[in-house]
């Protein structure tokens, strides 16, 4: 879904929002060798792998940049590893050019560009989505951006799109008043979370004469302003050739690629002298820090307001208390930002830094979190502090500022700036592994430091940063006097009412879905495209599996210098106790707080200082072990895993700071409308007794003691249970030697545990429930009931059937009516959630409290419509191209791969199944789709869950 972009923790914004992390290993079926032969492994793959280049001298080294006579900026950069391509257009326009009245303005249009252009007036996310690309667009402070991913065939038509709509977008009255109410629903969303609240009052003191101070997104009261002149004078204003950048990476030849450039968008006429003029002066009321505070002044001239250390205090209705702490800093080209970020990873980066250490460890915060923000005309170091179970902010506060005092008093140590160096460079690296992260560095850097070779830079500065750096940045920029803090207090605890579960299977309003919009029309704006799909290279993982039945996946993959890591244990929430709900979770998230040979501090030191990253995630049937390191140091990952999974101790100090972290989570979680309207929708569907309706409360989580968690442990995680990828740049037999040296003594004791899920009945009729959460702003909304598993044999069927219902909150039945058409959403979606066991069917969708109703009974009209009527053969051919479009893309992601490999296995799918699941989609037939929608769909037997404002109580579904 668009939005925009916010938070920054090295230059590279992280806007893609990756899938959850899985990596495969399996091992060999020999008894494990010696410690002496894991050690000389270990020096054999190092070796070998410091023989290679281990990095390519810069990350644009091959990227060529080619500017257009009519001022269009290209970049172009051949990855030929996947026959894929990504499509990026930037430009360089952001909420930094808005002032107080227009706030949201850049926003609203990102909108807007989705809605259709003189020459194609159709939306087009359903051009994207027939076209199978995985497209979307963000806003940012400096910048707009709009990417799209395809396969390579399809490259010529996503640039002939975006030409398209950077001149001929059109901007009606009725489209944009509809836009207004979705963005305005999104908004609504942001205001529902207590730090956006409080970040929002933060920045506006920190910049009170800039639009960095506004929000990105605006407000509600700036957007239901908006008229259409506006914002068509914004579009002609910004959108031109000489105002963007077209990024291009992948699979392509550039030669060709850039006469076809020069043939579409050579011919788009760049800005006239009057939006020159309009451009140039957007901040003439509103003045810009390089002119109002100069950048080369002394940070206090530079600040202009008077010392004050009083903080801004919320005192609103939430839960938990928040500590936000704001230093302005220079922009993303002066010298001082290397040092910065160095000293961001040492203050905030993992369990061994200094205000983790000062804060969490000592029981004041159940979180710290940090970034350096780096922009185009000023930047800013923000902490935000989650204060623990009633901890008071003002003594964090004090802690907090004594910490910083102390680093700059006592300096930072040579190991502390070569790991935090290390951690820094290879997040950088690790981010740039799939070509759309690669496209969308070089977007930022181009149009946030105007050099697409910034991050080249960035990383030779970070190189030489020396502790005297480090202490010089935070006397500079880190003092009381410079920064603003803020407090959010909660007036009181959250109050959640239910309404009425009437028995009714009709709505009072009846809104009849507009007729869908059919795919012979979306193919009719279409731009030709060749229909020859290019396909992934089937070469598939090999297997391999260890006499004591742990399972590994090895897929060699020298494309970057990196290993993604992914796995699998059957430990999830589905064995929790009734009485200790949150046990398996307990379980996995102490796993790396000491074993019998390393305490907590030693682990997180031994993965720091090599910038690895190691973490569990508890599922409902599972635990998934989420890994990626550069290729050099792998070997750290498999001993650190192995050494948690079988060693484990749960000291008894952790466990109580991790309880008091995990009730403060929970806390917060009951506050948040999606988290509430999921519990009990999820709970509305499943029976007392149910694997799937218990869920972790203040009770429950301070039931479990030491002995449960070591209980659990032993009992749920097994080798015969496990499942371990591994995707990457390493040799096939020193990768399979060193697993087995590692995992080969994990002893299997009995049978594994098992688990029947009883049979659950469908809904007599609709269930509707109503939470109620005070202080929020928008509403959250649950549909469904009890679905399929993934070896029912509709499931194929069943993802066609749900790509036309609500696979794509723009292209799909539900996202035309619902969110496009009618504009009573911010983002709505449906899926058929299917694992070993049966799953659940759900809708999901966010809304303005006053359009939820219209909103449920829209969605149920095409849930009967679909039932009744089925579906057209155009648009089941047009789903099964958008499935097997996006799935081959998502071959291209090492972290998609992983996963994709590693659920298979975790199935006990057919081994050719990462390849053959395209055919499969293929075979899919209308009458298929048809039947498996009247199986399926039950729009009179469904359980309906809305949480949000006390409004709702009025209005429950009749």
């Amino acid at each position: 879904m668009y939005g925009f972009s916010r938070f920054y923790k090295y230059p590279l914004p992280l806007l893609l929002l990756s899938l959850w992390l899985v990596a495969v290993f399996l091992l060999s079926d020999q008894p494990a060798h010696s410690q002496h032969a894991a050690i000389s492994n270990k020096e054999k793959y190092q070796s070998t792998l410091l023989a290679k280049t281990i990095m390519p001298s810069t990350l644009t080294e091959n990227v060529r940049k080619t500017v257009l006579e009519n001022g269009l900026t290209v970049l172009t950069k051949e990855v030929h590893t996947a026959p894929v391509v990504t499509v990026q257009v930037w430009y360089k326009v952001g909420s930094r050019n808005e002032e107080p009245g227009v706030n949201g303005i850049a926003h609203q249009l990102e909108h807007m560009m989705f809605k259709g252009t003189k020459n194609r007036p159709i939306q087009f996310g359903r051009l994207f989505s027939a076209l199978g690309s995985d497209s979307n667009a963000f806003t940012s402070y400096d910048q707009t951006a709009y990417y799209g991913t395809v396969e390579r065939n399809k490259l010529k038509a996503l640039l002939v799109l975006e030409a398209d709509r950077m001149q001929n977008s059109q901007i009606e009255p009725e489209q944009l008043a509809n836009e207004k109410r979705v963005v305005i629903s999104e908004l609504q969303g942001y205001e529902n979370s207590p730090e956006y609240r409080l970040n929002r009052a933060v920045m506006q003191a920190v910049f009170p004469n800039h639009a960095y101070g506004l929000p990105v997104g605006g407000t509600k009261a700036d957007v239901e302003k908006f008229e259409v002149e506006q914002v068509q004078k914004y579009y002609r204003n910004f959108y031109s050739p000489d105002n963007a950048v077209l990024v291009i990476v992948g699979d392509f030849q550039t030669a060709n690629t850039l006469e076809t450039i020069k043939e579409v968008f050579g011919k788009l006429a760049k800005n006239s002298a009057e939006s020159k003029a309009s451009l140039n002066t957007q901040h003439s009321t509103l003045p810009t820090l390089s002119t109002q505070h100069g950048l080369n002044a002394p940070l206090t001239a530079r600040a202009k307001r008077p010392a004050n250390s009083t903080p801004i205090v919320l005192r609103e209705p939430g839960a938990g208390r928040l500590l936000q702490a704001v230093y302005p800093l220079p922009d993303a080209n002066q010298p001082d930002v290397p040092a910065l970020d160095v000293m961001d990873y040492i203050l905030t980066e993992g369990r061994n830094s200094r205000l983790y250490q000062a804060l969490v460890e000592s029981g004041l915060a159940s979180e710290v979190t940090a970034s350096v923000t780096s922009l185009r005309e000023s930047g800013w170091y923000e902490v935000v502090v989650t204060a623990g179970s009633k901890q008071d902010l003002k003594k964090i506060d004090s802690v907090l500022s004594s910490a910083i005092a102390n680093v700059a008093e006592k300096g930072v140590t040579s190991e502390e700036v070569k790991r935090a160096k290390t951690q820094l460079t290879a997040d950088v690296i690790l981010s740039n592994r799939d070509i759309t992260s690669q496209a969308m560095r070089l977007g930022n850097d181009q149009t946030t430091a105007g050099d697409y070779r910034y991050t080249d830079r960035y990383l030779a500065a970070v190189r030489l940063v020396k502790p005297t750096d480090v202490v010089a940045v935070i006397n500079k920029y880190l003092t009381k006097e410079a920064r603003i803090a803020g407090f959010f207090e909660p007036t009181q605890k959250r109050t959640t009412g239910v309404g009425d579960k009437p028995d009714s299977a009709q709505t009072k309003e009846n809104f009849s879905p507009g007729v869908p919009v059919l795919p012979s029309e979306v193919a009719k704006y279409l731009p030709p495209v060749d229909l020859v799909t290019d396909t992934i290279s089937r070469v598939l993982p090999q297997e391999f599996k260890f006499t004591n039945g742990l399972r590994i996946l090895l897929l060699p993959d020298n494309s970057t210098p990196t290993v993604t890591l992914s796995g699998y244990i059957q430990a999830g929430t589905e064995f929790d106790p009734e009485n200790k709900a949150g046990l398996a979770a307990f379980v996995a998230d102490n796993l790396l707080n000491g074993t019998k040979s390393k305490d907590v501090l030693t682990i997180a030191k031994v993965l720091g200082e090599r910038g690895v990253s190691l973490n569990f995630q508890t599922y409902r049937e599972g635990v998934h072990i989420e890994g990626d390191s550069l290729a050099l140091d792998l070997p750290i990952i498999l001993e650190i895993l192995a050494d948690v999974v079988k060693n484990s101790t749960f000291p008894v100090q952790e466990l109580e700071l991790h309880r008091q972290q995990t009730l403060t989570d929970l806390q917060q979680e009951l506050d948040e409308p999606s988290e509430v309207a999921r519990r009990i929708f999820v709970q509305s569907i499943y029976p007392k007794k149910h694997p799937l309706h218990t869920f972790p409360t203040e009770e429950s989580l301070q039931q479990i003691q030491r002995r449960d968690v070591i209980d659990f442990k032993a009992k749920h995680y097994r080798p015969d249970t496990t499942v371990l990828a591994l995707v990457g740049d390493f040799d096939l037999d020193i990768v399979r030697s060193l697993i087995k040296n590692e995992f080969g003594d994990w002893e299997v004791r009995g049978q594994a545990p098992t688990l029947e899920y009883p049979p659950v009945s469908m809904p007599e009729k609709i269930v509707s429930v109503n939470p109620i959460l005070s202080g929020k702003t928008q509403a959250v909304t649950y549909m469904g009931y009890t679905g399929i598993n993934r070896y029912d044999p509709r499931f194929d069927a069943a993802l066609v059937l749900n790509q036309i219902l609500g696979g794509d909150t723009l292209s799909s039945r539900l996202g035309a009516e619902v969110r496009d058409r009618q504009g009573l959403s911010y983002g709505i979606y449906s899926s058929f959630q299917a694992g070993k066991n049966a799953g659940t069917f759900v809708i999901e969708m966010q809304t303005s409290p006053g359009d939820s109703i219209k909103a449920i009974a829209s969605t149920r009209q095409i849930l009967q419509q679909i039932h009744q009527q089925g579906v057209t053969a155009l648009e089941v051919e047009t789903a099964k191209r958008t499935l097997i479009s996006n799935y081959n893309v998502s071959l291209a992601n090492p972290e998609e791969l992983t996963d994709k490999i590693l659920m298979n296995e975790v199935y006990r799918l057919d081994k050719g199944e990462l390849h053959s699941f395209t055919d499969k989609i293929q075979k899919v037939t209308l009458d298929q789709v048809n039947q498996t929608a009247r199986e399926l769909l039950h729009p009179d037997q469904i359980v309906v869950v809305t949480a949000g404002p006390s409004v709702l109580a009025e209005k429950s579904i009749r």
